[in-house]
């Protein structure tokens, strides 16, 4: 059959509104996705559906839409998107609702059976990661706008795959590969030189969002619609399909996709041609995403300006105790941004950060408020703050639950009204750990320079509930060959000391020439808690490319 192309235009919830515009005028396509959800969004939109019922899902995908549904459907082409997210019914109704409005005449469905908080009281919002059946459903059965919950970001790419070639539930390696091309899809501009580590090597002033060109076979190439900015090459590919990633097996609903088996090579300028994937059956369980409200939190940022500054945040903590002696959680974080003999006042400044947390808004709001304040003029020298302290906020706790596929009511909502039940896989496997494979040969011994591993290497790094991954891999084979002896897990937790404590697990994947770190516990209960300086860990890769190791000469 022919080939499938499938563009975004949506990787979270606050995207380039623009895109969805952009992608259906700039080229040829099939399909549009748009992801808009994350674990903190489904936060965001519970919160917002305490507020009204009748909310709860992606408002921006409407704004979107109604510059854009005429341009689709004179295009013929079709729209799935996750924007449904705690109300897919919800968004479906408004969909139609609003091309009636325009006066175009789409046929809307949407995907349910996702919602389990009814199972989960404690929790403002309980949602099963579905796969991409449900929506093949609705496509099969003649929809031109699919909207659904929360699904595997994944799952937008491999329904259209699977409505288009129709593939079955036992097409692991067809599924397998369209998973792959979903997740370098999922976030957008991450996969046509956004957030890249070699930005300097193309212009990312405004990359153009990416698309795939799926085959029969689960084979793809990833490129992006011609004249946009941006680069793909195989490095933005692998930083994308290591990014909030583990080991080998990348397990989904639909099918396990087995990262080691990827194969990755150039094919023109801006085309990345992805082949070689293979599948295995997916696990009995499905991922839920329990969010529940953890309590509240505040913060303070004393600036300490000029000499003493280790003396100047030890007076002010001293001082500060009293008011903090109740409080469930306490964390203070010197940054030393300041410089000896600096030319500005800001570059001779320190930032003291206090972040308090506690199940009672009482104990971080007025009482840590009136502490701070009352010390403005009787601490150390040159006392300010950033901001005065308000009143304490929310924050969000999420954690993972399991629970057997066939517990899920997952069901496609067809156009014309009528409900299909997607059934359970019918064919699971218990993922167990795959041996770490051989490394490669080590580099004969020669000279070496001390200097930062991001001379020889790329990182990309991301979230997934409280633990953090970072994917590095090599730009060459010689550079391969030395980070697989030289990065192990011992050596990643000496570069980033804030890892020493935590369990830190590698895993090796040699086709992509990378190594992926999953470090657990970093992030807390998740970023919705902002339990460290960078709650989604975006960073901790850059931090890792800045430290020195000692890098063979010829590498450098």
């Amino acid at each position: 059959m022919t080939v499938l192309r499938v563009g975004n235009a949506s990787g979270f919830y606050g995207d380039r509104f623009d895109a969805v515009r952009e992608m259906l005028t700039g080229g040829e396509l099939d399909v549009l996705t748009g992801d808009y959800l994350a674990e903190l969004t489904m936060l965001i939109l519970a919160r917002d559906r305490l507020k009204d019922p009748a909310a709860g899902y992606a408002r921006t995908f409407l704004r979107q839409l109604e510059e854009s549904l005429g341009l689709a459907h004179e295009r013929g082409v079709r729209i799935v998107a996750n924007a449904g997210g705690l109300n897919p019914a919800g968004l479906a109704d408004a969909v139609r609702e609003l091309a009636g409005r325009l006066g175009v005449p789409v046929r809307v469905a949407h995907v349910e059976g996702d919602d389990l908080t009814a199972l989960h009281p404690d929790s403002l919002a309980a949602h099963a990661y579905l796969g991409g059946f449900g929506i093949a459903e609705c496509l099969r059965a003649g929809a031109d706008v699919v909207v659904t919950g929360r699904v595997t970001d994944a799952a937008l790419v491999t329904g259209p795959a699977a409505a288009h070639f129709g593939w079955g539930p036992g097409d692991h390696d067809r599924l397998a590969g369209a998973v792959v091309a979903g997740h370098v899809l999922e976030c957008g501009t991450q996969a046509t030189g956004g957030n890249y580590a070699f930005f300097q090597e193309g212009d990312v002033r405004r990359p153009g969002f990416p698309l795939a060109e799926l085959h029969d076979d689960g084979s793809c190439v990833i490129t992006k619609h011609p004249g946009t900015g941006g680069l793909v090459d195989v490095g933005t590919v692998t930083a994308q399909l290591l990014y909030e990633t583990a080991g080998a097996r990348y397990a989904g609903p639909d099918v396990t996709a087995r990262l080691d088996t990827v194969r990755l090579t150039q094919d023109g300028p801006d085309r990345v041609r992805i082949e070689g994937v293979r599948g295995e059956a997916p696990p009995p369980d499905l991922k839920v995403g329990l969010n529940r409200l953890g309590g509240f939190r505040n913060e303070v940022a004393f600036v300490l300006t000029g000499l003493d500054i280790e003396a100047k945040a030890a007076l002010v903590r001293e001082q500060m105790a009293p008011a903090l002696g109740k409080v469930a959680d306490v964390r203070w974080e010197l940054a030393r941004t300041d410089r000896p003999d600096a030319p500005t006042e800001e570059t001779a400044s320190a930032l003291l950060r206090l972040v308090v947390r506690d199940p009672d808004e009482r104990q971080v709001g007025r009482a840590l408020t009136a502490a701070a304040i009352e010390l403005a003029l009787a601490s150390y020298p040159g006392f300010h703050v950033l901001a005065p302290p308000g009143k304490g906020t929310p924050f969000g706790v999420f954690e993972d639950a399991y629970v057997p596929q066939d517990t899920v009511a997952h069901a496609a909502v067809l156009h014309d009204g009528r409900r299909v039940a997607v059934p359970p896989a019918h064919d699971t496997l218990v993922l167990d750990d795959l041996p770490e494979p051989a490394p490669p040969e080590p580099l004969p011994d020669g000279p070496v320079r001390r200097a930062p591993l991001g001379l020889v290497a790329g990182a990309r790094s991301g979230d997934k509930g409280g633990n953090a991954n970072v994917g590095v891999w090599a730009r060459s084979e010689a550079a391969w060959r030395w980070l697989a002896h030289e990065l192990t897990a011992d050596r990643f937790r000496e570069l980033l000391p804030e890892t020493r404590d935590l369990p830190v697990t590698r895993h090796v994947l040699p086709n992509l020439r990378a190594l992926n770190f999953v470090v657990e516990g970093i992030l807390g209960a998740g970023v919705a808690s902002q339990h460290r300086f960078d709650p989604q860990a975006k960073a901790l890769g850059e931090w890792l490319r800045s430290r020195h190791l000692d890098i063979p000469e010829d590498l450098l």
